[in-house]
């Protein structure tokens, strides 16, 4: 896709649209234009407390005007750490509307970790949301002489360097009132080339890298997202990610000034199934095993269904599954299984669609890890398309994406518009485009791995690219087996078929310089003792199930099923099952969900070891 006109022309003409703009402008120009338009919702006894565009952007400002009573300059950093509410995108706002720079952190990082970035990115405020944050920050308060206040919005501790919620509110409207010109006159001097936010890598190894993206970065990616999806203006969403992820500040974040969008916050995982009812959402974006877990539960539930009702779903989506399939990019679904699927979707799927809250969804994605085509043919069985994006931190998000209607199931989509995409001569995806971070903060060395003296990005990940422009990942570069027979094999490939049954949670493939393949699995916490009770297995732990003969007897199955996918030298040949979960918090996963395979082969050597024995 290097030097096409077309790209080009893309480019120059978004950045001809985008420049000079900040995200400070964009607020007050919606605040202007839509001052009632609802903007942020929280979860509140018996329904929403909501915050109009007007409001919010006041809220900011006084914010901002706070912020600089306590000391802060331009260019310095605000950090925060708490679950997705109004709160924290008024504080991350607030501090770019202060002149400085937002930068959330993942509240799953380790207090060492904590510390690193504080330092890295040289936070001078920070802003907590509870006691549990706070935990994670109070050892290493001593470690940060440059740090002026700690906010904290439940329970602030008495005493320096703590402060209440309300009252930093309280000095900030008190500062706005006495000089509302001060603020405004700061937000004015932000330009489209300041740092916006620094967010940092999650990591599957070292210390986290901190990836700096300026307000241009960032509004390039909205407006090269927005004519990709073309949602509509003023739509429900949900934010329920962390912030500290690129994707949920994109979209919901910084798209939603742009678009007008009503932000609902889910602060409980468990209860995103209710709130999706509640929102009935425009778009809707996952990690993959968001959507794994949505399907176990479906599954579940279906499987308590009478024969007949379970006969009649499974009918409605394979009609459902035939028309999604066919409708892919160079492809036309004949008359018949239009015609199946209208019935089908008349009688039954756009109830089953109304029933999970995704009715209004115009567009379904999802990113940060190998998606299962498995799951994704799930989905569509109910007539939605749940396709996959592709970015990274360091290219501000999405630079490749299937769109609602030119989509490949089992690719990460075409690049963005105006964004080159080339496969190195070593299968690498590179790429180039005005969403590029320059590079890490304060590690040249790193930035020089991974930004070339053209321009081009290196991903780290193997991949091709196809007659239409649609690209497959392959793998992480450096996480390809090699076999001591010398076969190259993806392990993520391996293992999402491994996960296609429910009951298994995770999944690691082995085998770099061994004879063959074997796997570590994990149960899935919540689909595993709904399994076992529905069997009338009794047991008393994961651990128990983890044992159990008939659970074994399952598994097993399930491998034999994965296995006749793959090709032989792909083929699990042993494999262990754990009665453990990996979580982000046991730190067998990043924030984001991904493997930290250098922990686990650590972590459980004696395992992998013991299937290379006899």
């Amino acid at each position: 896709m290097a030097d096409d006109p077309r790209v080009l022309a893309e480019r120059s003409e978004i950045e001809q649209e985008t420049a000079g703009h900040t995200i400070c402008g964009q607020l007050k120009l919606t605040a202007e234009r839509f001052p009632d338009a609802p903007a942020y919702s929280d979860p509140a006894e018996g329904g929403w407390t909501t915050l109009t565009y007007g409001e919010a952007r006041h809220r900011v400002l006084a914010i901002a005007a706070g912020f600089t009573a306590l000391g802060l300059s331009p260019g310095e950093a605000v950090a925060l750490m708490m679950v997705n509410r109004s709160e924290h995108v008024l504080a991350d706002l607030g501090a770019v509307h202060a002149g400085g720079v937002a930068c959330s952190v993942y509240s799953t990082f380790a207090p060492d970790q904590v510390a690193f970035v504080a330092k890295d990115v040289g936070a001078r405020i920070v802003v907590l949301g509870d006691a549990a944050d706070l935990a994670r920050w109070e050892p290493i308060l001593g470690e940060l002489p440059g740090l002026l206040k700690v906010i904290v919005l439940e329970g602030a501790p008495d005493g320096e360097p703590f402060m209440s919620w309300d009252d930093l509110l309280a000095l900030g409207e008190r500062s706005l009132a006495a000089d509302p010109d001060a603020v405004e006159a700061r937000a004015a001097a932000v330009t489209a080339g300041d740092v916006l936010s620094v967010l940092y890598t999650s990591g599957t190894t070292g210390n986290p890298k901190g990836v700096p993206l300026t307000h241009a970065n960032i509004f390039f990616e909205v407006v090269a997202t927005d004519r990709l999806t073309s949602l509509p203006s003023q739509g429900a969403q949900i934010s329920y990610l962390t912030y500290a992820h690129i994707a949920e500040r994109v979209l919901s974040l910084y798209m939603p000034l742009f678009k007008v969008c009503h932000i609902h916050f889910c602060t409980d995982l468990s209860q995103l199934g209710a709130v999706l009812g509640q929102v009935r959402p425009i778009l809707f974006f996952g990690v993959p095993r968001v959507y794994e877990k949505m399907m176990a539960r479906l599954q579940a539930l279906l499987s308590t269904q009478p024969a007949e009702q379970q006969e009649s779903v499974r009918a409605a989506m394979a009609a459902g599954l035939a028309y999604v399939e066919g409708s892919q990019y160079g492809q036309v679904p004949s008359p018949e299984v239009v015609a199946a699927y209208e019935r089908a979707d008349a009688e039954l799927l756009s109830v089953i669609r109304s029933l999970i809250g995704l009715d209004n969804a115009r567009w379904l994605a999802t990113a940060a890890a190998p998606m299962p085509l498995e799951v994704q043919r799930f989905f569509a069985g109910f007539g939605l398309k749940v396709v996959d994006v592709y970015g990274m931190t360091e290219t501000s998000g999405a630079f490749t994406a299937n769109s609602p209607t030119e989509f490949k199931l089992g690719t990460v989509g075409r690049p963005s518009p105006g964004v080159e995409v080339r496969i190195a001569a070593d299968g690498e995806i590179i790429t180039r485009s005005p969403v590029n971070t320059k590079g890490y903060l304060n590690r040249p060395e790193a930035t020089a791995e991974l930004v070339d003296e053209d321009g081009w990005l290196h991903t780290g990940d193997v991949g091709s690219l196809d007659e239409d422009g649609f690209v497959r990942i392959v793998d992480r570069k450096k996480e390809l087996i090699i076999t001591a027979g010398g076969e190259n094999i993806s392990p993520a490939n391996t293992e999402n078929f491994l996960k296609e049954h429910p009951l298994i949670g995770q999944a690691l493939a082995y085998g770099d310089r061994r004879p063959y393949v074997v796997a570590i699995l994990t149960l899935d916490g919540e689909v595993a003792p709904a399994w076992a009770q529905g069997r009338g297995i009794e047991f008393q732990s994961l651990a128990m199930l983890a044992e159990h003969p008939d659970v074994v007897k399952e598994v097993e199955a399930a491998i034999a099923v994965a296995n006749g996918k793959l090709a032989r030298v792909q083929q699990v040949k042993k494999w262990r099952l754990l009665g453990v979960e990996w979580t982000a918090e046991t730190q067998e996963l990043t924030p984001s969900l991904k493997l930290k395979r250098r922990i686990i082969h650590a972590r459980y050597a004696d395992e992998i070891d013991s299937m290379y024995q006899g």
